[in-house]
C-alpha cells in the first residue's frame, strides 16, 4: 500500500488532486487492529479551472490511465487495490479532510482522517458495520472524548450519539 501512498503524494505534487486523506475502513486501520476490506477510499479536494465551479474526476483518470492503471466500475485498480477518489460529500467529511493528520507508512508520509472524525462519520452514515466500527474505536480507547463530542455537536450528531449509546453501550 505504500506505493499507493507515494503515488497519491505525487498526484498532489503534480496538481492532479488537491489535499487528500485516507478515510473509510483503511483509514480506521490506522487507529484499530487490522481487518479485511476490499477498497481504499481517498477523499480529495479537486482543483477547478479558473472561473469554473465544475468538479471532475477526469484528470485523475487520465493521470492514472497514462501510468497503466485501469478503471473498474467506480474504482481504479492501483497496485492490486480498488481505489475510489471521493470529493467530500458533507461538511463533516470536508472538516475531516482539512483536519487530517500525517502518518508514516514504511517511510512514506500519508494523510489520514483522525479517529474522532472517522467515528463521527460512522455515526453520520449509520450502517450496521459503521456502528460496529464505533464500538471498536471505543474499545481501543483511541478517541479523545472531548474532541469527539465537540465534532458531534458541531455537526448536529448528538441525537445519533445518544441513540448509539442507548442501543450499544447501555446495559
Amino acid at each position: 500500500m505504500d506505493k499507493i501512498f507515494a503515488l497519491l503524494n505525487q498526484m498532489e505534487a503534480d496538481g492532479v488532486i488537491g489535499q487528500y486523506a485516507i478515510g473509510g475502513a483503511v483509514g480506521a486501520i490506522f487507529w484499530l487492529e487490522p481487518f479485511a476490506t476490499k477498497d481504499l477510499d481517498v477523499f480529495v479536494t479537486l482543483p477547478t479551472e479558473a472561473g469554473s465551479s465544475l468538479l471532475t474526476l477526469g484528470p485523475i483518470y487520465s493521470y492514472l490511465l497514462s501510468r497503466g492503471y485501469q478503471p473498474s466500475g467506480q474504482f481504479i485498480l492501483i497496485e492490486g487495490w480498488a481505489v475510489e477518489f471521493v470529493p467530500p460529500p458533507t461538511p463533516l467529511v470536508e472538516e475531516a479532510l482539512s483536519k487530517s493528520v500525517m502518518r508514516d507508512v514504511n517511510g512514506i508520509n500519508t494523510r489520514v482522517f483522525t479517529a474522532e472524525h472517522l467515528a463521527a462519520i460512522c455515526l453520520q452514515v449509520g450502517r450496521a458495520k459503521d456502528h460496529d466500527r464505533v464500538v471498536r474505536f471505543l474499545e481501543a480507547e483511541v478517541l479523545d472524548a472531548a474532541v469527539f463530542e465537540t465534532i458531534l455537536q458541531r455537526h448536529d450528531l448528538m441525537p445519533q450519539w445518544l441513540k448509539f449509546q442507548n442501543t450499544y453501550l447501555e446495559q
